[in-house]
């Protein structure tokens, strides 16, 4: 029986869509976290406790471990893991990442120097030292532009400047927001930003497969809601896209030379992009799958879900089908509106009525302190749809979250 080895933080959505994955598959399952479970004596063989900020360290405990369980391949579920996979696999030969390609997917001041290098269209870019006066560092700066930490995920601390002003107030934000207790990034993730040049049209996401060095689209996602500043929470995402077939390929064409540029060449891929005039601007290009519960989206074949695509790929098992289910389909992540303590929750029911509607997910418990962005991460929950065209798919997720109301103290 094959052995694989999940990394699987504390912190993370897709605990659940990945273990179901690896127990459908039938594999010999063994989890990893950050913080030692109460049965890792009890169970030796199939949980561990890994430092995630230290990939060599982790690599070098797997090594030992693994003498006595071998394994066949391991899978970091989110950004804190992708290192940290990349350099187990690499210590036991498996198939991955390069450990350097997957470190400069991480930080977004490399990933930028990378695809600026092989001329891949990316933003303007500077990188900006936290202990520097943030007034003189405004002046070498154009605005509209786009202030962000060179680590973290989900739009956490992106905030956009127009003004010199509001330039020194981002700035500052997000400083305080890289010493906050619940980020943890350490060495030049914590002394250093991004600003970059703001760049307007619509965004989309690419949710792809490396296999060999060679990009597989699996789904191309519109974002209908405008991502125009100051903060940049995402809300709703609708496959198929409704962009000419030109442009879908072009944004499939430079996405690919983004991943050839960092070095990637095998697993997951999740790309953010722009679309103008000018054609797709790359914005990150990320060494994972699609966040939160957005892959539930997702079905391949006869109803393979994401989950079981990567973890085939990675033991090196036959895929059948890389083709996306055609019927359109779409996810909203429901945004925290304010700060405070959940109270209840109303209008569950009537949401999950609406004709298209598959689910109401609401992740957030009772009596959870929520914080919105940029200093927060997460969100209230998810709301996935289907129909038989991505505008019906979006008229469901509006409507359905127009029922929700949430009590926050």
């Amino acid at each position: 029986m094959a052995r694989l080895l999940l990394l699987l933080p504390t912190t993370t959505y897709r605990t659940e869509a990945f273990v179901h994955a690896a127990h459908k598959l039938g594999v010999d399952l063994v989890c990893a976290s950050e913080r030692p479970s109460t049965l890792e004596e009890l169970a030796p063989g199939t949980l561990l406790t890994l430092d995630f900020a230290d990939p060599e360290g982790a690599a070098a405990r797997v090594a030992e471990w693994s003498r006595g369980h071998p394994l066949d391949a391991v899978v970091g579920v989110d950004d804190l893991t992708t290192t940290v996979a990349a350099a187990i696999a690499h210590r036991l030969g498996l198939r991955a990442n390069p450990v350097a390609a997957v470190a400069a997917a991480r930080n977004k001041y490399q990933m930028r120097q990378c695809l600026a290098a092989a001329g891949v269209p990316v933003p303007r870019f500077r990188r900006l030292a936290l202990k520097d006066d943030p007034f003189t560092a405004a002046r070498g700066v154009a605005f509209p532009c786009v202030l962000k930490p060179l680590a973290l995920s989900a739009s956490r601390g992106v905030v956009r400047a127009n003004t010199v002003d509001q330039f020194i107030a981002a700035f500052h934000r997000i400083g305080a927001i890289l010493h906050r207790d619940d980020v943890g990034v350490s060495g030049e993730a914590a002394e250093y930003l991004l600003a970059e040049q703001f760049v307007p049209g619509l965004e989309v996401a690419l949710e792809g497969l490396l296999v060999g060095g060679t990009l597989h689209t699996l789904a191309l996602f519109d974002k209908p809601d405008p991502l125009d500043g100051p903060f940049f929470e995402e809300t709703i995402y609708v496959t198929p896209s409704r962009l000419p077939q030109a442009i879908q390929r072009r944004i499939t064409k430079v996405t690919a030379a983004a991943c050839a540029a960092l070095g990637l060449r095998e697993g997951p891929v999740h790309a953010e992009l722009r679309v103008n005039d000018d054609g797709p601007w790359v914005i990150e290009v990320a060494a994972r799958s699609i966040g939160g519960l957005c892959s539930r989206t997702l079905r391949f074949g006869t109803g393979m879900s994401l989950e079981e695509l990567i973890l085939r790929h990675a033991l090196g098992w036959t895929i059948d089908s890389l083709d996306r289910e055609r019927r359109p389909a779409g996810v909203m992540m429901i945004p925290i509106p304010r700060a405070g303590r959940l109270q209840a929750v109303h209008g569950q029911e009537p949401a999950a009525a609406v004709e298209g509607i598959e689910e109401v997910a609401i992740t957030a418990h009772l009596g959870q302190e929520l914080m919105p962005l940029p200093e927060g991460w997460q969100y209230l929950g998810f709301i996935f749809a289907r129909a038989e065209t991505p505008e019906a798919v979006e008229k469901a997720l509006r409507e359905a979250h127009a029922h929700l109301h949430f009590d926050i103290a």
